[in-house]
């Protein structure tokens, strides 16, 4: 009896499948804060420099105006001040108009702040304080200073700044002035080189034009 084997075929079982969704964007990690916080660094610091450059570039402009307008008009000098001998009246590096016609149409006053060819080497200029004109009596007791024997009033000059020597009493000869630092007490003057003539005053210091926030006319 012949057997018959039948092969039955299973049908394979439906196969499912799952979709993932995948977002557009990811959650901000660590390492993308970092770089954001170095950019907006980066970014401070090079609006610090423009900023920076910007300033430079006004200052060079302004000092470009003020020499412009030295040179058409004939009779002034830009003067730049070097040390603490006038201060607090004038400060380092204080630009300064020093008008030199003045001199040439009148005469140098006391109380005028003046720029002068320092008289032991004329090459180097300093600028300093008239105290005394010619014929003037002049002497210092414990750093008061007496012009024909009267007190100068000197409030300009702040306690700390004042010196506490004796000098004279001297006759300032004709054509000569007395000049004095307004910082008494580190100031090289007359007290320590002697009278100036007028041959060696250049001008008056008519303006303080820079830094602007202390501008001021003398």
């Amino acid at each position: 009896m012949d057997s018959t084997i039948k092969e039955s075929k299973e049908q394979p079982a439906d196969e499912t499948t799952t979709n993932i969704s995948v977002p557009d964007t990811l959650p901000p990690s660590s390492e993308n804060s970092s770089e954001d916080w170095i950019q907006r660094t980066f970014t401070k610091q090079r609006l610090n420099v423009i900023k920076e450059e910007l300033f430079v570039w006004f200052k060079t402009i302004v000092s470009a105006c003020v020499y412009a307008t030295l040179i058409v008009t004939f009779g002034f000098q830009v003067a730049r001040v070097e040390g603490q001998s006038m201060a607090p009246t004038l400060a380092d590096q204080d630009r300064l108009i020093v008008n030199k016609l003045a001199y040439r149409m009148g005469e140098p006053r006391r109380g005028d702040i003046v720029m002068l060819h320092y008289p032991l080497n004329p090459d180097k200029s300093f600028v300093k304080r008239v105290i005394a004109e010619e014929s003037d009596s002049v002497r210092i007791v414990n750093g008061q200073v007496y012009v024909n024997n009267v007190p100068m009033t000197d409030d300009f000059v702040p306690p700390e700044f004042r010196s506490h020597d004796d000098f004279g009493p001297t006759v300032i000869r004709e054509g000569y002035y007395f000049v004095l630092g307004d910082h008494r007490n580190n100031s090289s003057d007359s007290r320590h080189w002697g009278e100036v003539p007028k041959k060696y005053i250049i001008g008056k210091v008519q303006l303080r034009w820079w830094p602007l926030p202390t501008a001021r006319i003398f």
